[in-house]
């Protein structure tokens, strides 16, 4: 019988061919999985990077609530075109505090992994006020209604220990003082030397989007102005061993 016809018998029987199937599937499974459990570390760590604080996280959460990924990645590939538009490649290591990560390959609108730091905080809140006003070809909905959601930062330590049970290393410091970082952070009057000196000083404190109450806005300009600002890449190495 020869191997053509042998593989004939598989194909045209659909329980041995789902059961043979599932045979490839748990081997390739156990063959790319099973060496992770005897790594100490799947993922390089990179000096800079650090938990959000609770403004961040905040703010993240309503960037996830919106959809906000569904039209934005934040997953800069090592190709020419993209590390010349957008910065350096993304690295693990800047996702490793996400849950769940931002990586993918939907973009209608451009990737924003590097965006920190590159608008100001005004050209956000008009972004995201009316989109057109500032870049007339876009499709992006409106957010203005963030600027009327105010932030109280009630269940915030909640949050915060929520990630922490994940895996995120909050400490416990950052834990009890979660709500009194998450309302400094946004007031550039408040007493804000505790958070620096918990978070470093990519953790900035300003009032975002310039109103008087803490509101949504707020918290997502924050998220949205330290993505891509933990690691100093003009002295980044990869690590050539790995």
């Amino acid at each position: 019988m020869s191997i053509l016809s042998k593989h004939k018998i598989i194909e045209t029987n659909a329980t041995l061919l789902m059961v043979l199937s599932l045979v490839v599937v748990a081997i390739g499974g156990i063959v790319e999985i099973a060496p992770l459990f005897y790594l100490e570390n799947t993922i390089e760590k990179v000096k800079g990077m650090r938990p959000y604080t609770p403004l961040e996280l905040t703010g993240r959460n309503i960037y996830v609530r919106e959809g906000c990924y569904t039209c934005h990645s934040q997953m800069i590939r090592p190709l020419r075109d993209e590390v010349e538009r957008y910065g350096h490649y993304s690295l693990a290591a800047e996702s490793m505090y996400d849950h769940p990560f931002q990586w993918g390959s939907k973009r209608t609108g451009p990737d924003l992994a590097r965006v920190g730091g590159r608008y100001s905080d005004q050209w956000h809140v008009n972004h995201l006020t009316d989109p057109r006003s500032v870049v007339p070809e876009s499709i992006m909905p409106g957010y203005g209604f963030m600027l009327k959601a105010k932030l109280d930062g009630k269940y915030v330590a909640d949050m915060v220990k929520a990630n922490a049970m994940v895996g995120v290393p909050y400490t416990d410091e950052m834990l009890t003082e979660a709500q009194a970082d998450f309302l400094a952070q946004a007031n550039p009057d408040a007493d804000s030397d505790g958070l620096l000196e918990r978070y470093g000083k990519t953790a900035q404190v300003r009032n975002f989007d310039g109103q008087p109450e803490l509101t949504e806005m707020d918290a997502l300009i924050a998220y949205l102005q330290v993505l891509g600002t933990m690691v100093d890449f003009s002295t980044f190495e990869a690590d050539a061993s790995r």
